[in-house]
Parts: structure tokens; sequence; C-alpha cells
């Protein structure tokens, strides 16, 4: 209930967003509402949020009633034009904040942010390195620094950043998920599979990392890995209300590759009895969402002796 609650406010939001975004291009006032709504949705909208902070800033009248405002404002219009590739802009406001709070970290991740814009990799790196010396724990910054190698298509570097990272932040989800799946990319499974167990240990009733772990432990191979892939394609079907059709078909394939393995040897009743129902679950979908895929899925079933 209260997530759906949620979901309805922030779609009345962005509603209304973009309803004051249409006013204000079209001269109807609500400007800073608009710039201000954008800044605590954390809306990405570049373009406009760029013509109406810049008619602001360049209206002193204007400027001068927002009093501390125009700060903010400042930094919002100077990330907005980094978005539109107008790093002239992006320079001009990041010299006005600079002037105005010299030595401030924030106003320091704005111009490694210019120099990333640039495409000037070392001169982030070395301005991010200096904030590091001041705060090591500027959790935005490290997230610049894996950004960067990243952008780069250093994923070793990118690696490297990310567990330097979870290291000082355990706790952040995202950046474990990031992890698994650079660590896929890179064919390295065994690191990718401790990762989803780090995610389904903090988070287990997400499908999503039960799917993933799965799928790591059958591209391993191997008759544990594929038992324990097994199990988890069926944790997926449980937690999904079996509608996750990804999972159906990893059972099916488990059990064949596992039936290949162990050439008949200890079978389970369980098991066989949980290869039949995703087998016969995948059967119904087909028939009701591909009609024109059953023949073909039930000929791939027949191969694997699961129909």
């Amino acid at each position: 209930m209260a997530a759906a609650t949620a979901t309805a406010t922030a779609a009345e939001e962005e509603a209304r967003l973009l309803r004051l975004e249409e006013q204000a291009e079209h001269g109807g006032g609500g400007a800073w509402e608009y710039l201000s709504l954008a800044r605590r949705l954390r809306a990405r909208r570049p373009a406009p949020v760029l013509r109406l902070g810049l008619s602001l800033l360049n209206d002193a009248s204007a400027r001068s009633r927002l009093a501390s405002e125009q700060w903010t404002l400042y930094e919002q219009v100077a990330v907005a034009a980094m978005d539109c590739q107008r790093l002239d802009v992006a320079k001009d406001c990041i010299g006005i904040l600079s002037k105005q709070f010299p030595g401030s970290a924030r106003v320091g991740r704005l111009e490694a942010l210019l120099f990333e814009a640039k495409g000037d990799w070392a001169e982030a790196e070395r301005a991010y390195a200096l904030i590091l010396e001041t705060n090591p724990f500027d959790q935005i910054v490290h997230k610049r620094k894996i950004a960067i190698a990243k952008a780069q298509g250093d994923m070793s570097l990118a690696v490297d950043y990310l567990n330097k990272y979870l290291e000082l932040f355990m706790a952040d989800h995202d950046a474990w998920r990031e992890l698994a799946e650079i660590y896929v990319s890179l064919q390295m499974y065994k690191q990718a599979a401790f990762c989803y167990e780090e995610l389904i240990l903090a988070q287990p009733t997400i499908p999503l990392y039960h799917l993933a772990y799965a799928e790591v432990l059958y591209t391993l191979g191997g008759l544990e890995n594929l038992q324990t892939a097994k199990k988890y394609y069926a944790s997926t079907i449980q937690l999904t209300g079996g509608k996750n059709t990804r999972a159906l078909f990893g059972v099916c394939l488990c059990s064949a590759a596992i039936s290949q393995l162990t050439k008949g040897r200890n079978k389970e009743e369980e098991s066989s009895e949980l290869q039949s129902l995703a087998a016969e679950a995948l059967m119904k979908d087909y028939k009701r969402r591909a009609p024109s895929m059953e023949a073909l899925v039930a000929g791939m079933l027949k191969n694997m002796k699961l129909s």
C-alpha cells in the first residue's frame, strides 16, 4: 500500500514538473518554482533547466530576489550546461561560485566535472585526488573516479576503484551490483558470484539478484554449481509468482545439464517434479503470449527430455 502511494505521489510530482516547464517556457512564469522542483526530484532535464536558469541569472533584479538561493541556481545551471555541452556557460558559473566560496569541496567537484566534460581525464583525476586528501570519505568523488575509469574503457581500474569504494561503503547495493556486472563482462564469474551472494544476503527478497546469481553459477558449470543454480532459479520463480520466463528456462536447462553429468544417477523425485512443472509452465506461457513459438519451445524441451 505504501509503495503504491509513493508511486502515485512520484507520478503526480512528475506531471506537475512538466506542467510548470511548459508554463515557464511559454512565458507564464514559475521558472524558479520549476527549477526548485526539478532539483528536489533530481530530474535530469538539462535543456529547459539551462534556458530557464540563465533567464533568471541574467536578470539582475530576479537574481537579487533569490538572495542566497542564487548560488544553488549557479550550481544547477553549471551541471545542466555541462550536460548540454555548453562548457563556456559552465565555466562562467563555476568561476563565480569559486570566487564566492574559495576552497569549497563542492565547487571543487564541479571543477573536476568540468574537466570530465572536456575529456581531460588526468586533470579530473588530480582534482578528485585533492578532494579525497581532505575528505577520504567523499562518496560522490569515489563514484566519479569509478565513472572516469569506465568512460575510458579501463574496466580493471573500475574494478579496483569499486573494491576500494566498497571497503568504505559496504552497504551500497548499487555498487555491489555494478561490480558484479563488470566482473561478468570480464568473464570473472567466481568474483561476480561473490557479489551476488552479498546482495542476496542484504536483500533476500529481490528476485533479480537470485536470477543473476543462478545465471552466473550456470555459466561456471560443474555439478555443484548447476545444482545450486537450479535452487536459485527456483527461488526466483517463487519470488515472482511463477512469472519469470528466464527462471523457468533456467530450471529446465539446469535439469538437462545435471542429467547429462550424473548419467541418470542420484535422481530425486522432488527435482524431477520441479523440472516437469517448469516445462509445463513454459508451455502455458508461450501458448498464451507467443503461440507461434509454442512448437519450437516444445521441440526444445523434448530434446532436453523434459516434456
